[in-house]
């Protein structure tokens, strides 16, 4: 006992400053690395913001263990409600945070346009985080602890958003001759007269017939300040959240709570006590909610301010006033949110490599209209998702929670196929758990909770069917062993 005593109080130290110099050389990795950039063009401070950004997220959602995918999960799986409330809050939060950006005329977003693709294709994203244990945020935290499952995850993403939207063939036929007429009366650029592969048809041919707004437009208050806190923060994001946490509470913790505090008859004060247990019942989980959420909002502000600094509406503008120019859009755009934002910047990942590999994705419309296809090092929202790695690792690191994980060969194929699936939901819903809900919803865009509704419907199938085949896993490892 003494032995084993005096092993672990050696041990312990100094793997502890083991972790910590580990943790402080990442850090210190990012700030030489800011200042590299600074030393070429003071003007890549821009995209040194979506760097610090990212890992600030990356820090908070390794620290409250912060997933979407858990959070559904949790709720039909086991029926803990702990990772919805922590959404929840983050949603409440950011919210008022995105009125105040918008009242000081800094915000950068633009409401997604609403229609049938967000239900199905948030639906097909939700059935795919199930299986890869991890939301478009939650893998890329999961690998900054050194989760390679959620490295697989990512790179499925990547790629099978950057073939969606490229490829052509026989199943372009599929597609309803209204769309094709639609886009055939679009006014598009020479380069791009002819659209090729379905995505370029539902685009130009069904999305870019559909309206993006807020709910200060639809109530006639749009760019007021009556319109930014009643309309888009109170009645769509505040009162929302409102009656989920309340929902959340009598289904999922009331009656445990009132066993626990052996309230009979609770009063209202009661209830109001146990709801506030609940919204606290993981404190680190609360902290990293409330810390996303103003965070998100504070990015939002910081980009808009450095755009006025500027004199710019895209980094494309940017890129060119310092000479790079190979990767922009045909309009010298690249994609540029302005916010929080997860799987454009991967699907570019993928849709770059396939470049250099000889696959020309540059004549579709997502990319080559819009987003372009940067070299990585000059891809601002893409340094935000590896900030978010790096952020995660740093705080892992500083935990002692960083290890190397090895899938399975079965969770490697549940990583790759879920992965591809949230990748083709993201493209079909126009965003994923962060763009097109997170991001949506709190600036007004009523678009975001259609998203959730699909995104929930999809995992709860998910969970139903991830739990049959792990019934019939373990009967059938049971029965070969002769159990």
């Amino acid at each position: 006992m003494n032995v084993a005593s005096t092993s672990i109080a050696t041990e312990t130290p100094w793997l502890l400053r083991k972790s910590s110099v580990q943790a402080m050389g990442v850090f210190l990795f990012v700030v030489l690395g800011s200042l590299w950039a600074l030393a070429q063009d003071t003007r890549f401070a821009y995209l040194l913001v979506y760097v610090w950004f990212g890992l600030a997220y990356g820090a908070l959602l390794q620290y409250g263990r912060f997933c979407m995918a858990s959070a559904v999960r949790d709720l039909f799986a086991v029926k803990v409600p702990r990772m919805a409330v922590g959404v929840m809050i983050a949603v409440a939060l950011y919210a008022v945070v995105a009125a105040i950006v918008s009242l000081a005329g800094f915000s950068t977003f633009h409401p997604n346009a609403m229609g049938w693709h967000i239900v199905i294709g948030a639906a097909i994203f939700g059935f795919g985080i199930v299986f890869t244990g991890g939301c478009a945020s939650g893998s890329l935290y999961k690998a900054g602890e050194g989760n390679m499952n959620s490295m697989l995850v990512i790179l499925a993403i990547s790629f099978s958003q950057a073939v969606v939207v490229s490829a052509s063939g026989w199943w372009d036929a599929l597609v309803p001759q209204s769309w094709l007429d639609a886009a055939a009366a679009q006014d598009m650029p020479a380069e791009l007269t002819i659209t090729q592969g379905w995505f370029d048809i539902f685009t130009a041919g069904y999305i870019w017939g559909l309206k993006g707004t807020t709910m200060a437009e639809i109530l006639g208050m749009a760019e007021t300040a009556r319109g930014i806190i009643l309309a888009n923060t109170l009645l769509t994001a505040i009162l929302p959240v409102m009656i989920i946490l309340v929902v959340l509470y009598v289904i999922y913790y009331r009656k445990g709570y009132l066993r626990r505090s052996g309230k009979a008859n609770p009063s209202l004060r009661d209830e109001l006590a146990g709801m506030w247990a609940m919204c606290t019942s993981s404190k680190n989980t609360a902290l990293a909610g409330i810390g996303l959420g103003i965070l998100a909002g504070l990015h939002m502000y910081v980009t808009g301010a450095l755009r006025e600094h500027y004199g710019i509406f895209n980094f494309g503008e940017l890129l060119v006033a310092m000479g790079y120019t190979n990767g922009l859009s045909i309009q010298d755009t690249v994609f540029d949110p302005g916010y929080w934002y997860i799987t454009t910047q991967e699907a570019q990942w993928g849709g770059w490599v396939m470049q250099k590999l000889g696959i020309d994705s540059m004549d579709s419309i997502f990319f080559g209209l819009d987003n372009g296809l940067p070299n990585p090092l000059l891809n601002a929202p893409g340094f935000m998702s590896i900030g978010i790695i790096l952020g995660a690792a740093i705080m892992a690191l500083s935990r002692r929670e960083f290890k190397w994980k090895l899938p399975s060969w079965e969770t490697a194929f549940f990583a790759i196929v879920g992965g591809t699936l949230m990748g083709i939901g993201a493209r079909l819903a126009m965003g994923c758990n962060i763009g097109a809900f997170f991001a949506t919803v709190t600036n007004g865009d009523p678009s975001g909770w259609v998203f959730l509704v699909g995104m929930t419907i999809g995992a709860y199938i998910g969970v139903k069917v991830f739990t049959w085949w792990m019934d019939w896993s373990s009967a059938r490892k049971a029965s070969e062993c002769g159990l």
